[in-house]
């Protein structure tokens, strides 16, 4: 099998401390040669200066080309638009172009008086603003505020012809949903590469809890393979890198290439995924930040 091609994913530190561990983390990635580390925007908007520091920080310092999301929330068009042209000056050159979820404290997302209604009107005032690479979000099963399955292809559909170049997906445990997803929207006529959205188990109470929230479903194996290790941390990490491996064989059977991994800020298991994939080493971590393989 050919190379495959990878990214990672990452949210914007709280503190100095974290920011020197997130270094750390990303130094070693590095040297499995990601296209791209995309940073996260925070659910309703609000990380949006820490978010802008990290990806400036990666540019500068990374041989890696960093990928910022941009939400329609908490912004009028006229902001979004002068941010995004903002960051074409600093030299970002991929935005992650997402709806947005609801600010804390409300349960529907509500568009801003003046702002993008919906990512698809996000990504042409994107593609207006300056000459971006977009990735936009899509959803193997189907985002909880989707009507229907349907529906959430056509919104995709909605997204790809406004001009994104690419879909990075939900993450998902059941491979046979990407695979039902890949077909729909093969049927429905979008070209665009799909990148299934991979994300190893650190905490399965935590992602279980999450997943339930976001409609990902949990097979009952995993279920069964995880519950009992929630105090055995040794013995769940090596299970979760074995189950990611699998997972991402399987998809590469299937004539997936390409891989994005929600790291959760941690490099350990995404790294030793990658090692078993064949990713060892194409380019060297910078010298400034020792690169932590515990981190």
């Amino acid at each position: 099998m050919t190379r495959p091609s990878i990214s990672f994913e990452f949210f914007p530190p709280a503190d100095a401390g974290a920011v020197q561990r997130l270094q750390r983390v990303m130094n070693l990635l590095v040297r499995l040669g990601p296209d791209f580390f995309s940073v996260t925007y925070g659910a309703d908007g609000s990380t949006r200066s820490r978010t802008e520091r990290l990806v400036c920080w990666i540019r500068q310092e990374l041989p890696v080309p960093p990928a910022a999301h941009l939400t329609c929330v908490g912004s009028t068009r006229s902001q979004t638009d002068a941010l995004a042209r903002r960051w074409w000056s600093l030299g970002i050159r991929h935005i992650v172009a997402l709806r947005g979820d609801p600010p804390k404290g409300t349960d529907r997302y509500c568009p801003e008086p003046g702002g993008y209604r919906h990512a698809a009107d996000l990504v042409r005032g994107i593609r207006a603003a300056a000459d971006f690479e977009i990735s936009v979000a899509g959803y193997p099963e189907p985002h909880p505020e989707s009507p229907s399955p349907a529906a959430d292809i056509e919104n995709l559909k909605a997204k790809v012809d406004a001009g994104a170049d690419r879909v990075l997906t939900q993450y998902f445990f059941d491979n046979a949903c990407f695979l039902r997803f890949r077909d729909r929207c093969s049927t429905a006529g979008i070209t665009a590469p799909i990148v299934p959205g991979i994300l190893p188990v650190t905490d399965f109470a935590r992602v279980a809890e999450f997943s339930r929230r976001c409609g990902v479903t949990i097979p009952p194996h995993m279920v069964a393979i995880f519950e009992p290790l929630d105090t055995d941390a040794r013995t769940r990490e090596m299970i979760a890198a074995g189950a990611a491996v699998s997972q991402c064989e399987d998809l590469r059977r299937e004539g997936v290439n390409a891989f994005h991994f929600y790291t959760l800020n941690r490099a350990r298991l995404s790294y030793a995924i990658c090692w078993w994939l064949g990713l060892r080493g194409r380019i060297e971590a910078p010298s400034a930040g020792a690169a932590d393989p515990n981190a």
